[in-house]
This record gives structure tokens, sequence and C-alpha cells, in this order.
């Protein structure tokens, strides 16, 4: 593996030979730098993971060394030296992109723990776009996350379909991702320059769905002051993404269908037609053919919109997409936080993976959202999670007993090695640690 390489930046010579002493000790390239200038003219070829640079600089200060630094090479880590009077100065620093911060006097073992922290960070990032790079040559979607059988089917169908300019039909239960699936639709399609346009067409009346879609014209109707565009022309040449289909009323089921078959629409109160050029992606949460044997749904609409139907499974169907979406989750939420959250402990992690998620991909969601806000450490535990997740954790282990941290570390090293077909480089992925902590841990459990 590759050296971590890091850059010192202080103008005290002797902070400089410590650190630098200490951390090649540690098995580490360490470059020192008196001013910031000198740095800076090094940063242009690049070459460092961590950058440790004090506050205050005598030619450029530590905020400049931070904007050049995300500027130019926005992967490397910084971490900030500062005396006690300017925390709050390296507290802002660390909004704009700062990993963290260390006071005067330097303490190795802090500067230590920061550091792994750092590294830590940097490589999650690596492996999401790595495993992203992995998965995109075989037909995925950069967009939609997910890795397992299931998806690949998926994101197959997506590259078949979107170049076809025909109607699709996507089922799934809510938090499913059809929003996310009808967007790549239309992102690979020749449509793709062209508009995007959504609607929601739940809980509205018919009228207001109908000036909504259709648009009308000035004076057409009471408070009709203009004339107004509606989303379906609004379109032109693009895609119209019409969520929750199931429960648009009848009466303006027969409207759609009659758009669907000419290809021409009328504004509310306007008489001369107005061509159409737009591609219909439809979903829905119902079994719309039950839909249409009970009488709620035009079966002539059906067979308009389920020209291609794409069903997306739940996620207790897709477990093994969980870890991949709980890591994407995680970084995205530090980043949104400005906070350095950068693994999810094996006993949290266990419990997602055994969870039933009534509300899929967007409960997932929200748990490790409320995870990184609520957590005050740099890892998400069980007892960030919410409570009636960690009640599930409880109610499993009635009747064996209160198991140790460890025991329940073991047995989802156990679970994930399994589920992995024993692939330790991918167990390791997934468990988000390296290869080398994985062996030593086979060892320490006696995992065969």
């Amino acid at each position: 593996m590759a050296r971590t390489r890091i850059a010192v930046i202080d103008d005290e010579v002797t902070v400089c030979r410590r650190l630098s002493q200490a951390l090649s000790k540690d098995g580490m390239d360490v470059e020192a730098f008196t001013t910031g200038a000198a740095f800076l003219a090094r940063l242009e070829e690049g070459g460092f993971d961590v950058v440790i640079t004090d506050l205050r600089l005598p030619d450029i200060s530590g905020m400049e060394i931070l904007e050049k630094i995300k500027g130019l090479r926005p992967e490397i880590e910084v971490i900030m030296i500062t005396g006690y009077g300017a925390v709050d100065t390296a507290i802002e620093a660390i909004k704009l992109g700062a990993h963290h911060y260390v006071t005067k006097p330097i303490k190795l073992g802090e500067i230590r723990v920061l550091i792994q922290g750092a590294l830590e960070k940097i490589a999650l990032r690596r492996e999401n776009r790595r495993l992203r790079d992995v998965i995109k040559p075989e037909g995925g979607i950069s967009s939609i996350i997910g890795a397992g059988d299931a998806m690949r089917d998926i994101f197959s169908l997506i590259h078949k379909v979107a170049p076809v300019d025909c109607n699709v039909l996507l089922e799934g239960d809510s938090g499913t991702g059809k929003a996310l699936v009808a967007r790549a639709i239309h992102d690979l399609s020749p449509r793709r320059d062209h508009p995007f346009v959504s609607f929601n067409c739940g809980g509205f009346t018919d009228e207001l769905i109908t000036s909504e879609l259709f648009g009308y014209e000035k004076g057409a109707f009471t408070g009709a002051a203009a004339t107004k565009i509606g989303l379906l022309e609004s379109a032109a040449g693009g895609t119209v993404f019409l969520d929750e289909i199931g429960e648009m009323p009848l009466t303006m089921q027969v409207k759609l269908l009659h758009v669907l078959q000419e290809r021409k629409i009328l504004r509310v109160g306007g008489t001369r037609p107005i061509d159409l050029d737009i591609r219909i992606v439809a979903a829905t949460n119902k079994d719309l053919k039950q839909e249409v044997t009970d009488g709620g749904f035009r079966e002539d609409l059906f067979f308009r919109l389920n020209v291609v139907t794409i069903h997306l499974p739940p996620l207790v169907e897709r477990k093994e997409d969980i870890p991949l979406l709980a890591k994407h989750f995680m970084e995205k939420y530090s980043l949104a936080f400005h906070k350095t959250v950068a693994s999810i402990h094996p006993s949290a992690m266990n419990l997602l993976i055994g969870y039933s998620f009534p509300g899929n991909v967007r409960e997932l969601e929200n748990i490790i959202e409320r995870a990184v806000a609520l957590t005050d450490c740099e890892e998400i535990r069980l007892q960030d999670l919410p409570q009636d997740l960690q009640q599930l954790e409880v109610d499993t282990m009635e009747g064996e007993g209160l198991q140790s941290l460890e025991e329940l570390e073991r047995r989802h090293i156990a679970k994930v090695l399994e589920k992995t077909g024993y692939n330790k480089g991918l167990a390791a992925q997934i468990l988000n640690i390296p290869r080398t902590t994985l062996w030593r841990k086979l060892k320490q459990y006696n995992i065969e």
C-alpha cells in the first residue's frame, strides 16, 4: 500500500522537526514547510493526503492555505493548529472544509488520532467512488446505489428502455426510489437536454389537476388574470413524471388518455389544440392491474402507460445494499452538517441489516441523517439509532442474555462473510475496515 503523505506548515522549526520525526516513525512520508508560500508552490504538484497547518503564518494565513487547498485539491484533508484564543477561528475553518483543529501545545497522541480520522474519511470517499466505478461498467447508474442482483436487473432495464421513446410504468412501495429511476431514464434518453417535469397526482381535485397539467387561458375562470402554461406543455421535448398515478381521479384519467392518444392538449378555456411532444413515465405504489379489475383505474389508460414496467423491490429484499446505502447517506450528511462521522459500528450496522424498513430507502436515509446529527463522535453507534430500533435489538436478545460488543462484532463479521460467499475483500469493504484488520479479527474470534 502507498505510504500516507503528510505536509506540516509551521513557522516554528521545532514544531516541524518534532512532527516530522514522530510521523516518519509511524511510517508516513512527511514534508515540512516554514512558510505558506513554499507549501503552495509544492501544492501545485499535488502529492499529499493530509495537511497540518498553523492558523497564523508569517506570510499567508492558515485560512488562505485552506481555501487554496480546497480550490486546487479538495480531496486533501486539513488539520489546523491554533492557539487557545483562536479556537473560534479554527471552528470557522471546519465549516469551510477543514477536517479538525488542534490547540497548542501540540500533543502527538491527539495529532495521530486526528490524522487517523482524516485518513478514514479519505478512504470512505475513495471506496464509495470505487464501488460506483465497479458497478457502472456493468450497467450501473451513478445516481442510484445498489450492487445486488435485483438492482443490476433494474439498471439493465433502465439502459434498455431509456433510448426507446415509449411510456414507462414504475411499480414499487413508497420510498423505493421511483423518482430516481424516472430521472435516470430521462437523463439517459435522447430527451436529456429538454425539461424533466414532475407532478404528484395524489390529493388534488380534478379542477386543480386540470389547471396544473393543461394550463388555462386568461379569463377562463374567476381569478385567471393571465394565461398559464401547464406542466405538460412546459415539458415540450422532454419527460413528464406522473407520480402516484393510481390516485388520479377517473374523470382526469379520461383527459390524460386523450392526450396520450392525440398528442395534443387544450388549455382550460382555450379553443386551439396545442401539439405535444413528451414522454410519460408514471409511478404507483398500487397494483394497477387489481385497480383495473376493481374499477378504480381505466384499463385503456393502463395499457397506454404500461408499455414497459419496472418493478422496484422493497429494501428488505435487497439487504446486501443496506451497507452501501447507509455509508452513502452517512457521508452525505456528514458533509452537510460539517461533521467528521466516518464509520458505522458493526453492532449498529448489524441492526440496520436485520431491520425490515417499512419505509424503504427513504426511511434508511432518515435514520442515518438523524444518527449523524446526534452522534458526538466520529462513528454511528447503536445508541445513535432511534429508540424503536434499539428496542428491536433488545427484543431479539431476549432469552439469549445480553451480549458483549465483542460477541455482536463476531456474529456480524461471520454474517457478512457468509452473505459475501466468504469473499474477504468484499467483506472488508462492507465492514469498512482494512483487509489486515479483518484478518486479525478472524484470528481473534477464531472464525474459519
